[in-house]
This record gives structure tokens, C-alpha cells and sequence, in this order.
């Protein structure tokens, strides 16, 4: 099997791309800035080798990445700013193509090619230019909203009050999606680079509004939940940001094609709102100290 070196792999998509990759087979790299991170000792205990990385330090990308066959590329401003985001994804650009790594598969956002204005992703779109102007082969996958980020944070202390606290019209529907299925679908990118490279994939499980959300989460914690619509006003005071991203979804949605997805790619075994809600431990969750973070699931 090839080794894949995968960045950001104590986070969501980085984990469950490792994860994957892990339970095909395949040889893993784990790159992380804190290989002694209990998230990071957990993957070398599935068999991952973990590796020191830092995107700010580029001898210690150029060593992480030396004779991998292929990488899972993850970039955030989140804990950072877009700018620094930018810096980050172009180093590990060059990196990669200084270890002339095989294949690039490379994870950005839904709808980050049409020029939304929303600056998170503005900055993955420049990152996005950058892998196309090198001469690596490449795929970029676009996520929907992370599911994930509904059990944690401000949605997460809302349930703890019986509302789901979103930034949306409760008919509004948006398109979803758990880090299991993105991991499991850059995981089936990098398995057939024949099949993917050179192709941008914006990628859903699912499609719902607000209200159905709180219906499916009243049914899964058991106990009820309405929809509660967030004044966008409250969302710029923490983030100007992620105030952006919530008035494109309301003006524009962010519109994926689900079911075609599932017909092209079964081997994801994607997973409905309903799927991810009901595997939840919403007991443990909803026990836990409340937290003000706004910051997604990466």
C-alpha cells in the first residue's frame, strides 16, 4: 500500500481521513504539531505513524512529506486569520511539490470557486489557485456545513436550553455533512487517483432546514427542541466572518447535489442528519460545561 501523509490529523477531517485510510490498508503518515496529543497517540495506536509538522516551519513539512506517495491537505483561520491560512496552504503547496508527492487531494468548502465573499472561504479558494498553478496532480473536495459542529458550541449550549440556536430562517435548507464522510471520501479519492485527479467535488450527505434539524434532534436527545433564529447582528459581534458565511447560505444556500453524490459514491456510505443525530451521546453533551465557542469543527 502507498503512504499518505494526512495534515490536521488530530482534527475532524484530518481524524476521520486517517481513520479511513487506516481501516483500508493504507500506510499513514499522521502530521501533526503535537505528536505527544492524546488524539494524536490514539491514531498511532491504530497504526498511524505520526510525525511532527508545523505549516510555519517548512524543514519540518519537507521532512513529514519525504517519500510520501500521496496527502491530505487541510488549512483553517480558524485560531488564526485567513491570511495566515493563505501563507500556511501555499507552504504545504510547495512543500508537497518539493517532495513531488504523487497526488494532492486537498479539502476547502463548498461553494469557495463562486467568489462568495465570505472571507474563510476566499481564503481556501486562494489556496485552491495555488495547488492549481503547481505541478501537482490534484483533487479538492468541497464540504457542505459540518454536522459536527451542531454538538458543540453555541448550538450545543442552546440544546442545553431546548433551542437550536441557528443563524437561518427556519424553512431555509442547507446542505450537511458528518467528518466521517468527508474522511471517508478523501479517503476514496486518494484510494483511485485515476479516478479523481484534476476534479473539484463539492460534497453533502444531507439537505435540511433548521426545523427539520430540531424535529431530528428533539427525536435523538430526547427531549424537546424548536428552532430558535439567531439575529445575524449577535453572529457579527463574536465574527464578522462566519456572519458572512450565514447571510450567503440565507441569500444564496449553498446547494449540492446529494442524491447524486450517493449514486456516484456509495462506497461512502454517507450518513443522513437523522444518522449522525441518533449516534450522538447527547446525555454526555449536554452534561458538559457550557462553551462560548463560535470556531467550526475543522
Amino acid at each position: 500500500m502507498p503512504t499518505v501523509a494526512v495534515t490536521g490529523a488530530t482534527g475532524a477531517q484530518g481524524g476521520a481521513t486517517a481513520r479511513a485510510l487506516l481501516a483500508a490498508g493504507h500506510h499513514v503518515r499522521a502530521l501533526t504539531r503535537d505528536p505527544g496529543a492524546p488524539a494524536a497517540r490514539a491514531l498511532a495506536g491504530l497504526g498511524a505513524d505520526v510525525r511532527r509538522a508545523d505549516f510555519d516551519d517548512r524543514a519540518s513539512l519537507d521532512a513529514a512529506l519525504a517519500g510520501a506517495d500521496s496527502l491530505f491537505a487541510v488549512t483553517t483561520p480558524f485560531g488564526t486569520d485567513t491570511d495566515t491560512e493563505v501563507r500556511q496552504g501555499k507552504a504545504l503547496v510547495d512543500a508537497a511539490e518539493a517532495a513531488r508527492t504523487g497526488h494532492v487531494v486537498l479539502t476547502s468548502a463548498a461553494h469557495a470557486d463562486r467568489g462568495t465573499g465570505v472571507p474563510h472561504y476566499d481564503s481556501k479558494w486562494a489556496v485552491e489557485q495555488h495547488l492549481y498553478a503547481s505541478g501537482l496532480d490534484w483533487t479538492v473536495i468541497g464540504p457542505a456545513a459540518f454536522m459536527d459542529n451542531f454538538a458543540d458550541g453555541w448550538s450545543l449550549d442552546g440544546l442545553r436550553e431546548g433551542s437550536f440556536a441557528w443563524p437561518m430562517a427556519g424553512g431555509t435548507p442547507l446542505t450537511l455533512i458528518p467528518a466521517t464522510d468527508i474522511g471517508a471520501f478523501a479517503a476514496l479519492a486518494l484510494r483511485r487517483p485515476a479516478d479523481f485527479t484534476g476534479l473539484r467535488v463539492d460534497i453533502a450527505s444531507d439537505e435540511r432546514t433548521p426545523a427539520e434539524m430540531a424535529t431530528i434532534l428533539t427525536a435523538a436527545a430526547g427531549r424537546p427542541v424548536t428552532h430558535a433564529e439567531v439575529p445575524l447582528d449577535q453572529v457579527r459581534r463574536h465574527s464578522t466572518d462566519l456572519a458572512a458565511m450565514f447571510a450567503y447560505f440565507a441569500e444564496h444556500g449553498l446547494g449540492v447535489d446529494v442524491a447524486g453524490l450517493r449514486r456516484a459514491y456509495p462506497e461512502v456510505g454517507w450518513h443522513s442528519f437523522a444518522d449522525w443525530a441518533a449516534a450522538q451521546d447527547w446525555a454526555g453533551l449536554l452534561a458538559q460545561t457550557e462553551n462560548e465557542s463560535l470556531t467550526p469543527a475543522i
